[in-house]
């Protein structure tokens, strides 16, 4: 007995001795205790928890070297691998978890638009029933700040940026000619539907590395990844009608959209200032094939084509029967992207795109006919070396073929036009020092052929998160573009333009609620200068011009703090001067407001099954040169006011139907004028109006959506 019980202190003394106690204290980095944090050794069961004062002791009988590992929400894990010996009055400070919900996101001149991002500014279904967008996604973004409103353009002018500095990319790859070509004073149309984007980047400014040839601004588009559905949407509209499928299948989907247009119906009931000698028709078609692979590696092919035209007669002050423009464009885009990871943390992206724009102008009397085939091919390489190092870099070759023609009446036609290539490489890198505090920090070289130049553009941002909804961010960046088209085809003596922004932005976000603040500014060097009222085979052009922008923009958004209601506002000032194009002089370019302003509200009313929109946009007067009067861009108009109102009532959950009116209160808006090129006989020159070709623009539409789930629509999220 005695012998059996001594065994038994045997044993019970070896066990005591085989336990090794793990013990520590986890804290943040501040030093402030982590009160229930999972601790244990990898592969056991052995293990615990934090107590109040951080503080953690178990025992474990394992042996050798372990792994120990701590975790808690908000924080990154904390790993440490060691003799079990040593894992004993541990002092282990967890470091924040930087891709957390609550982290810092680096967004200086920055605003999403899809449901996936950390902050979004607009939904995709903004787009769709925002009243004065009149279902066109570049004017939904014209509600942004940033934005000035050109009414007679239709394009997106960025802080006091033309037009041509907006550059737009669909998954990655450059679209060359987003817009259908349109007559003086009637705005334009982005040509692709919103429906097959699944979110929107737009950036004000200081944008990545990655993109260039911009001065001002990019749009980037990407499509929808992978369908919730096999669907067909049916649209009847006052100025036309749209068809579009889904069709599904394990890995794979392919979606088509068609869409024609007509304004002769519409025409015939609400007559219009101009004589119409063929209203304005298109066809246009886009697909998306998208194929989804075994190793999480996604392809996509991207195709659209577009055929419109029309000829009419504007009233002009200089032109007694009328100023003639005819105009038929055909425009085929195609654009595939192939995404995939490989080894250690490491993806690659590659995206090609190919522009064919072919246009024949009916100019009174003469005839102008231009061809583009544009080509972007890009590959870039992602690695990301931990939660906090990311890593990418790439490069990407552009191509433009240029050719016009013109055949002024009854002389020989002239033929000239240009050919340049652009190669670029990019490298950029996120750096988060914690989840307050990130950086990004890239360069961008570019290579032009037909230049003969090289560029170097150094960009940089960092972002402070300064409470638990708000954060800081700063951004400073240099961006090249070549000069546009109409001056390349006539002279390839050039610079590239460029210009620097600094910005500063202040963010806080809540739930239902955005506040957005940024100040910028934008200096402008090597603008295009030429003689002549405009540019010809005989001007002489230099890259002498020079200018700034400078100002701040303000969004507040709020949804649902008041009941049923979604609305946000939009301010934008700005103060900039140009020396450029024939100008004599610097001068706010007339294409420039002072004070652009948006306010968009929606309000849903259950009892009627229906929501209800405003839209009122507001943008103090732009300079125009008045000939009677010294000076240059020396008059202002008067301020431009546009309130817009939509209906959407939901017949049942797959069947809606949309009204909607731009100027509801029918505002006589004026754009500039238009003077007489010689005097009257009192020495005085006689002027025009320049105004929209309707005051007011109305809209119907009945939306209708076939899916299995008989409950997804267009406007499903009405």
């Amino acid at each position: 007995m005695k012998q059996l019980l001594l065994f038994f202190c045997i044993i019970f003394q070896c066990s005591i001795i085989a336990q090794t106690t793990i013990s520590g204290k986890v804290t943040d980095k501040k030093g402030n205790p982590i009160f229930g944090s999972n601790v244990y050794l990898d592969g056991t069961y052995d293990g615990g928890s934090t107590n109040e004062k951080g503080e953690f002791s178990f025992e474990t009988a394992e042996k050798a070297t372990q792994t120990l590992v701590i975790s808690f929400i908000s924080f990154e894990t904390y790993i440490k691998t060691a003799d079990v010996s040593a894992l004993e009055n541990l002092q282990i400070k967890l470091r924040d978890d930087v891709n957390s919900l609550d982290a810092v996101v680096i967004n200086a001149g920055m605003f999403e638009a899809g449901e996936k991002a950390k902050v979004t500014v607009l939904k995709p279904l903004d787009i769709v029933t925002t009243a004065s967008a009149m279902g066109d996604f570049v004017g939904a973004l014209q509600t942004l700040p940033g934005t000035a409103t050109v009414g007679e353009d239709g394009r997106l002018f960025v802080r006091g940026g033309e037009a041509e500095e907006t550059q737009i990319f669909i998954d990655g790859a450059r679209v060359f000619t987003p817009f259908t070509p349109t007559a003086n004073n009637i705005p334009t149309r982005g040509r692709y539907s919103p429906f097959l984007f699944k979110g929107i980047s737009f950036s004000t400014g200081g944008y990545s590395a990655e993109y260039g040839q911009a001065l001002s601004s990019v749009l980037l588009l990407s499509t929808i990844d992978e369908p919730d559905q096999e669907k067909t949407d049916i649209s009847f509209m006052t100025i036309g009608l749209q068809v579009g499928n889904t069709q599904k299948w394990k890995n794979s989907s392919f979606s088509i959209n068609t869409s024609y247009i007509n304004l002769a119906p519409y025409l015939a009931i609400f007559k219009d200032r101009n004589t119409w000698n063929k209203p304005y028709q298109s066809l246009s078609g886009e697909m998306v094939f998208r194929q989804q692979f075994k190793d999480d590696s996604m392809l996509k092919l991207y195709g659209a084509y577009s055929y419109s035209d029309f000829d009419l007669l504007q009233d002009n002050i200089n032109f007694d029967d009328g100023f003639r423009i005819g105009l038929n464009n055909r425009n085929l885009y195609f654009n595939a992207s192939y995404k995939n990871k490989f080894g250690n943390n490491w993806r690659y992206e590659t995206s090609a795109s190919f522009t064919n724009d072919h246009t024949n102008s009916k100019i009174i009397k003469d005839d102008l006919q231009s061809n583009e085939n544009s080509l972007h091919i890009k590959a870039k390489l992602k690695k990301r070396f931990s939660s906090r190092v990311r890593l990418s870099f790439g490069t990407e070759y552009f191509n433009t073929n240029y050719d016009e023609s013109y055949t002024p009446i009854n002389t020989n036609k002239l033929k000239y036009g240009f050919n340049n290539s652009i190669l670029a490489t990019f490298i950029e890198t996120d750096i988060f020092f914690s989840k307050n505090l990130a950086a990004k920090v890239g360069i961008r070289a570019e290579n032009t052929s037909l230049l003969n130049e090289f560029t170097f553009s150094p960009r940089a941002s960092v972002s402070y998160k300064s409470g638990k909804n708000s954060q800081f961010s700063l951004a400073y960046g240099q961006f090249y573009q070549n000069p546009k088209n109409d001056y390349l085809k006539f002279s390839q003596d050039f610079d590239s333009e460029n210009t620097s922004h600094l910005i500063a932005n202040f963010q806080s976000v809540k739930q239902g609620q955005i506040f957005r603040i940024e100040a910028y500014h934008k200096a402008y060097n090597s603008l295009v200068k030429y003689t002549d009222l405009q540019p010809n085979f005989t001007s002489n052009f230099n890259n002498n011009g020079d200018g700034f922008a400078k100002g701040f923009d303000i969004f507040w958004r709020q949804n649902g703090k008041i009941k049923n209601t979604d609305y946000w506002v939009s301010y934008s000032f700005l103060d900039t001067e140009r020396d450029y194009r024939n100008y004599p002089t610097a001068a706010r370019p007339s294409f420039a407001s002072k004070h652009n302003l948006s306010i968009v509200t929606k309000h849903w009313i259950a009892d009627w099954k229906s929501q209800i929109g405003f839209s009122y946009q507001f943008a103090s007067g732009r300079n125009y040169t008045n000939p009677n009067e010294p000076g240059f861009l020396n008059n202002e108009t008067k301020n431009f006011n546009n309130l817009s109102f939509n209906w959407a009532y939901l017949i049942d959950q797959q069947k809606i139907l949309y009204f909607s009116v731009n100027n509801i209160l029918g505002t006589k808006n004026v754009f500039g004028y238009d003077y007489k090129n010689t005097p009257n006989t009192n020495g005085n020159f006689d002027r025009q109006a320049i105004v929209p070709n309707a005051d007011s623009f109305f809209f119907i539409g009945f939306f209708w959506t076939i899916s299995d789930d008989k409950k997804s629509n267009q406007l499903d999220n009405l």
